[in-house]
């Protein structure tokens, strides 16, 4: 190859070698122009993002503060505001509180009724629904339970005969006074048999008898107490539930003053109190066959209602009707319906006018007696004289008036309130 030749290609080399330098630092200063303009921006957004979160942060903050400053000053301006506000709120918890103790009782009665329906006993035969009304079309004051027996046919006659009204006023206590009262008594071993008839056949002349779905027994009155609560639950709507013997007199109007004055207050157990000694030796009256459950020998019992004459409010008798299956019973229904209530918020209100004396029943003869009752005045007849009228009277002796089919009438005429429940002051017999 010739010299010259060689020199022309060493040139041109040499200058590509130059544009190649030049290009490289072309390249390297676009590429830092152009990547520093990527960073900057968004760089720039995310400040501009951090600073738009923290505005509405503190917008909402300011706001806060605001309104908390402005709640203050109307604490402080407006007092009377909050404590509107406040009785508000508590009316409505209260309203509310009433509207769910009228569901449960309605619950109640429902469940009662579609047992009722299911067993067939006793709506369909023992139950006079020309005697019910509705308990969603007016609210009486008490319902009074008279427990009897098969073989009480005279006690209960006498009953009639003195201080429970009859027919019509019956029917007028009812719908003036809200008061409700019936014979409670269950069915023979042998439902429909003789006994059975021959109750029905009695309801059927006066329409004074409440059948219970309960087979009668001495040995099971706690479990008719129970029966009795939740059958006059879901049949009338009361604020009180009464239960008493059939061998006690009863002054209903004064019975009716002495529970209107707790029918405001929630959980009553109304009677005369008393905590008498655990009888663990066999054979003896009132022996209890569980009293090891009561400690030592020789403890006594809670304190109870006597179980001639008491009185629970509604919201007890729901209970009792609610949870009547898993209630123990002891061997004495008073003392049974006391343990229903241990361990719940009870009222006991001891009333001593529950549980007045008559005259003791004597060996003597008649006119001894009439002596003695000449000189001897009797609790509940002095009581009387005095004003201060009892609500139930019974001799201690007997657990009820010893006699009551042939002396009742001598205790109505001694210890009777004397005043008809009609034509008296409203003031004096409330009305439901």
């Amino acid at each position: 190859m010739p010299m010259k030749s060689r020199i022309e290609q060493y040139s041109s080399g040499v200058i590509s070698q130059r544009w190649t330098l030049l290009l490289c630092l072309a390249c390297f200063c676009s590429g830092v122009f152009f990547t520093n303009r990527i960073w900057i921006v968004p760089e720039s957004k995310s400040i501009m993002v951090m600073t738009t979160v923290e505005a509405e942060k503190q917008k909402l903050i300011s706001e806060g503060c605001e309104t908390k400053s402005s709640q203050k000053k109307d604490v402080q301006h407006n007092p009377k505001g909050i404590v509107k506000k406040a009785a508000n709120t508590y009316q409505a918890m209260q309203a509310l509180d009433m509207k769910i103790s009228e569901l449960g009782s309605e619950l109640v009665a429902a469940r009662a009724a579609n047992d009722f329906i299911l067993n067939g006993y006793p709506l369909s035969k023992s139950i006079d629904l020309g005697n019910i009304e509705p308990s969603s079309k007016r609210r009486y004051l008490m319902v009074i339970g008279i427990n009897t027996a098969f073989s009480s046919r005279k006690r209960r006659d006498s009953v009639r005969s003195t201080w429970m009204p009859q027919r019509e006023k019956r029917k007028r206590l009812e719908g003036e006074k809200g008061i409700i009262i019936r014979f409670t008594i269950g069915h023979s071993s042998i439902a429909g048999g003789i006994l059975d008839k021959a109750i029905d056949a009695e309801n059927k002349r006066h329409g004074d008898i409440l059948r219970l779905d309960h087979v009668e027994g001495y040995l099971e009155l706690s479990a008719k107490t129970k029966t009795y609560f939740a059958t006059a639950v879901s049949l009338w709507d009361a604020e009180f539930y009464v239960k008493v013997d059939d061998d006690v007199h009863v002054n209903i109007a004064t019975l009716g003053e002495a529970l209107v004055r707790h029918r405001k207050k929630p959980h009553v157990y109304l009677g005369c109190m008393k905590s008498g000694p655990v009888l663990a030796q066999k054979g003896v009256k009132y022996h209890e066959p569980e009293y090891w459950k009561f400690g030592e020998t020789g403890n006594r019992y809670f304190r109870h209602a006597t179980g001639q004459l008491y009185a629970i409010s509604k919201d007890l008798a729901t209970y009792i009707s609610v949870n009547e299956h898993i209630l123990h019973k002891y061997a004495n229904e008073d003392v049974s319906l006391g343990s229903w209530f241990i361990g719940l918020d009870v009222e006991h209100i001891d009333d001593r006018r529950f549980c007045c004396g008559t005259h003791p029943e004597s060996d003597r003869d008649e006119y001894e007696q009439q002596l003695l009752s000449m000189f001897v005045v009797a609790d509940c007849e002095w009581k009387a004289q005095a004003g201060n009228v009892c609500v139930a009277s019974f001799d201690w002796m007997c657990s009820g008036i010893c006699r009551s089919v042939d002396r009742i009438k001598e205790v109505h005429r001694h210890c009777g309130e004397g005043r008809m429940l009609f034509g008296r002051q409203p003031s004096e017999v409330p009305s439901a």
